[in-house]
């Protein structure tokens, strides 16, 4: 087949003598030696054949080879295919490039590499054989000292376990060799069933299953101690680290002081502290509830490991809900949430100072007359060993109220507890009396009906060394601790024993009271119960396990539902205040205390003039109805009793000293002795300036300086009236508070004396001020009698016909009086006896009868209307008699009511000229420095800026404020407890 298929058949064929054939194509020239060189090999002739028989079978072969094609097509299309499918598929698959962030690159892995080569050489080169292997870094012996007391007592504690786990398996090895009648003795205390052959069988399975449980616990807890090992074992590296770069004189690189989770959680729990129980407040936390007594405090107290609450002594304990925050720290300290003081728990005196410290919260949080309160006292322990959880504590429930309780006591405990209950992510820590019967249980029906499924509640029972004595049936604890018996279903069924009825006992000393117990007990020792289900310590790491998995299974979905909410007030923030910035409270009250201080400060800067002008106005505001009253009616009556008997007007002699005839005047019965009027002014204006004139000018001068405040408030047109009320509550405080200085009224008191003192009206511009002012103080005066008669007399004859009034019968008579008053012409003060009569028997002949005293009641306002008139006119008289009055020397008779007036208007202006001083020297200063105070205060007082500040506005950016703090704490705390996964 290949000879056909290469043509080289054995026949005799000749070699021809013709020339060979060369392709021009295939010759080229070297450029070396000149000459052709054939680049193919010539065609030989001789050789070409003709197409034969052979050639068909050629073609037909090669036919079938074309089959290669399709099979390696087959492949390329199916390969092509394949790979798009691979390619669909992986797209499908999940992006697991975060897996990039969490492990660590080459780089770390070298470095990692490196460290534990140079860890094992270093370890190496310390150890000797017969040697200790010693560790020498360099720490604070408190802390070394606690590190080496908790590793001891945990290698103490995991020898205990693993010797009762190896004496478990060996009993069960020797329980399958003896007889089965070994087992049932052993077994005596259950109840025996009436087939002795089952109840055998069913002993031995249960004790199997009971071995079983007990290996599995042994190894959870060698798995949760030696991940506990690997922490430490990383923390003494890090140690070494630095102690190698202390020693090396390089200083570590500085860290930033991170907060641990739990304090980060606590202070998300402390923002929504003050919130309204609802949708927003979801978090978890664990919730210490129990009937009273019961022993809800000593447990918390035995997780924090130290009495740190008041005992209750057969009373109430527990006022007020407490939230005690627990974490891992150096030292065993406790403290406030809003106090710097730290209270060291291993001495006794800051001990019982703590306890102190909480009954005085708890008595200062119940006002009222209120037994309990809502108030959460919030505080935290730190210490070494303890774990990372936040409780809260809550007052007992109560069946029965006594007569020192509020009447809704019972009430108002069971809605607080039912309160914190009904938070879904809660952890109820159910606290039953294991010493009283299971019947007088209050609080198991409670948290059935707030937990009805059992998922979020762990069941605690105290006192078994009590229940142990005092219950005649031991399988009663134990239906207790399986959840038999209780209506209740639990996560976890634990027994501990929290005292011994000591208030002096240590916490030490009741844990190991404690271990003592359970491990003599008959109850115990027989394994009705795992060894898993007691001790407090127990307990605490089944808290803190259901704590921090409820935590990371909740948490993210709350931060969701704030940032939703943050959303949602933005926008409407936005929509309602679109040109104005989030204020609140704080900040807006910061912002009134500013502008208030810059409008204090600018009292200073107010013109004398203004200020005289000011605290004249009030002077004689505060002055007027004292000189009209007391001095200028009085003294006016007092001097016109000797003229007004006169009828008629006549002529008077004068005499001249000598005896002889000077002058011939009229007596006019409306005027009066000048003499006596000038006389009872003097005396009535001293006693005023020794007595009350300094107290109504200190009094004075504070009004005047509340109006300059309130007009240089009311004057700025920049300020947001929503602290309007700020400013004015905190100006009317600080005036109220401000007093002036003492000296500075004995100091009035001698000016205004020596003003009084002046008689002499010196310049016609006194003169015509002093006749103003009297025309308006008696215009005024006028006019506030005329409205006293329109009362008592009703409207006159041009208001009854234009404005449609109408007079009473009783505003009748009092006119008609009035009237016959007005025709005696009598202007002396008081009536005689014959003028009243004679008034009486003019009414009685017009068929109105009236009394005395209904007469003259009458005659005072028409009396004072009547000498206010005759006063107005003579002022205006007056205004042109000041020539006359300089001529006579100041001893003119005839204007002496200017003259008083001129007396009184000096000395206001000159007590106006020094309270300015007073007040621009020290009062102003001295009132900056109460206002202080007073914004101090109030700074201080949330109540009081709740009131203050309120409105939409500034509640939406308290909102917004708490919600923002509250989803960074949030968003901080899950980045954090990521990185701790």
């Amino acid at each position: 087949m290949s000879r056909i298929l290469h043509n080289r058949m054995r026949s005799a064929f000749k070699k021809s003598t013709q020339w060979t054939i060369v392709d021009k194509r295939a010759v080229a020239f070297s450029i070396w030696t000149g000459r052709s060189v054939l680049l193919h090999k010539p065609i030989d002739t001789s050789h070409v054949q003709r197409r034969k028989y052979g050639m068909l079978v050629a073609r037909a072969v090669r036919g079938m080879l074309k089959i290669r094609y399709l099979v390696l097509g087959g492949a390329l299309g199916g390969g092509m295919t394949l790979n798009k499918k691979y390619a669909e598929w992986k797209d499908g698959l999940p992006d697991m490039g975060w897996l990039n962030d969490l492990l660590p690159d080459n780089e770390q892995w070298d470095q990692f590499t490196t460290t534990l080569i140079n860890a094992k050489s270093k370890i190496g080169d310390n150890l000797q054989i017969g040697v200790p292997l010693t560790l020498s870094v360099h720490i604070d012996p408190r802390l070394r000292e606690a590190g080496l007391a908790r590793a001891h007592e945990l290698r103490d504690w995991l020898q205990q376990r693993y010797e009762d786990a190896v004496a478990a398996a060996a009993a069960n090895n020797a329980a399958g060799l003896e007889e089965p009648q070994k087992i049932v003795n052993n077994l005596q205390s259950r109840p025996v069933p009436s087939s002795s052959v089952k109840s055998g069988g069913d002993d031995a399975t249960a004790y199997e299953k009971r071995v079983h449980v007990l290996q599995e616990e042994v190894l959870a807890l060698q798995a949760r101690y030696q991940r506990e090992l690997q922490r430490l074992e990383q923390e003494n590296r890090e140690l070494r680290q630095q102690n190698m770069l202390l020693r090396q004189g390089r200083q570590p690189a500085p860290r930033k002081i991170k907060r641990s989770l739990i304090d980060m959680y606590s202070a998300v729990l402390d923002e929504l502290s003050g919130w309204e129980a609802g949708e927003t407040d979801r978090l978890p936390r664990v919730v210490v509830v129990g009937d009273q007594s019961a022993g809800k405090t000593s447990v918390l107290e035995m997780i924090a490991q130290a009495r740190i609450f008041p005992r209750g002594a057969g009373e109430m304990c527990t006022r007020a809900p407490v939230k005690v925050t627990l974490s891992e720290g150096p030292y065993h300290v406790a403290q406030f949430r809003d106090s710097a003081r730290e209270f060291d728990l291993n001495k006794e005196s800051d001990l019982a100072d703590l306890r102190k410290e909480v009954e005085l919260r708890m008595r200062n949080s119940v006002r009222g007359g209120r037994t309990v309160s809502t108030d959460v006292i919030s505080m935290s322990v730190k210490g070494p060993g303890l774990h990372r959880m936040v409780l809260v504590d809550l007052p007992g429930v109560i069946s029965t109220q006594t007569v020192d309780m509020a009447s809704d006591t019972r009430d108002a405990i069971k809605q607080m507890t039912k309160q914190y209950m009904d938070n879904p992510n809660a952890i109820i820590l159910c606290i039953q009396d294991g010493s009283v019967d299971a019947e007088r249980s209050n609080v198991t029906d409670l948290v059935s009906s707030c937990d009805p499924s059992g998922k979020r509640t762990i069941f605690v029972l105290t006192k078994v060394d009590l229940a142990e004595e005092n219950l005649a049936n031991p399988n009663r604890i134990r239906r207790i601790l399986e959840g038999k018996l209780f209506p209740m279903k639990a996560l976890g069924y634990y027994a501990v024993v929290t005292g011994r009825s000591r208030k002096d006992d240590s916490i030490q000393n009741i844990r190991e009271y404690e271990e003592r117990f359970f491990r003599s007990s008959k109850l115990f020792k027989d394994g009705l119960v795992t060894a898993s289900q007691v001790t407090t310590r127990n307990l605490s790491l089944a808290v803190a396990d259901c704590f921090w998995r409820m935590v990371r299974a909740s948490v993210e979905q709350q931060a969701d539902a704030f940032k939703a909410m943050r959303f949602n007030l933005e926008t409407e923030w936005k929509n309602t205040f679109p040109r104005q910035r989030e204020l609140d409270r704080d900040e807006l009250f910061e912002r009134a205390r500013a502008e208030l201080l810059d409008q204090s400060a600018e009292l200073s800067a107010v013109p004398p003039p203004a200020w005289e002008a000011r605290l004249a106005t009030a002077l004689w505001s505060a002055a007027a109805d004292r000189v009209f009253a007391n001095i200028y009616l009085p003294a006016a009556a007092n001097a016109m009793g000797d003229v007004a008997t006169l009828p008629v007007p006549r002529p008077v002699k004068v005499c001249n000293a000598e005896g002889q005839s000077a002058q011939t005047i009229w007596l006019d019965p409306y005027d009066y002795d000048a003499n006596k009027f000038n006389t009872a002014v003097d005396i009535k204006l001293r006693e005023w300036a020794e007595s009350e004139l300094p107290n109504a000018s200190i009094r004075a001068g504070r009004e005047a300086l509340r109006e300059e405040f309130t007009e240089l408030m009311n004057r700025a047109q920049d300020s947001d009236p929503v602290y309007e009320p700020v400013k004015k509550e905190a100006v009317e405080e600080a005036l109220r508070r401000h007093q002036w200085e003492d000296r500075a009224q004995d100091v009035l008191r001698v000016l205004q004396l020596n003003a009084l003192q002046d008689r002499c009206v010196s310049s016609r511009g006194d003169w015509d001020a002093a006749v103003s002012l009297m025309d308006s103080a008696v215009k005024d005066k006028l006019d506030l009698t005329h409205r006293d008669l329109k009362e008592l007399t009703g409207p006159g004859l041009k208001d009854r016909w234009l404005y449609w009034q109408y007079t009473s019968e009783e505003q009748s008579r009092r006119n008609e009086v009035r009237a016959e008053l007005e025709r005696l012409g009598v202007a002396r003060p008081v009536l005689a006896y014959d003028e009243v009569v004679a008034v009486r028997d003019n009414l009685r002949r017009k068929g109105i009868e009236v009394d005395n005293d209904y007469i003259r009641e009458t005659w005072k306002p028409v009396y004072l209307k009547n000498f206010l008139q005759r006063a107005q006119t003579r002022a205006r008289d007056c205004r042109k008699s000041f020539y006359l009055y300089s001529q006579q020397n100041g001893n003119g008779k005839e204007c002496c009511e200017v003259v008083m007036f001129w007396r009184v208007q000096q000395t206001l202006r000159t007590t106006a000229n020094a309270l300015r001083q007073q007040i621009g020297n020290r009062e102003a200063a001295r009132l900056d420095r109460e206002l202080r105070e007073v914004l101090d205060e109030m700074a201080a007082d949330p109540e009081l800026k709740k009131k203050l500040l309120s409105g939409r506005r500034v509640e939406l950016a308290e909102e917004l404020k708490r919600v923002r703090q509250v989803q960074e704490r949030l968003e901080e705390f899950i980045e954090a407890l990521n990185k701790e996964k």
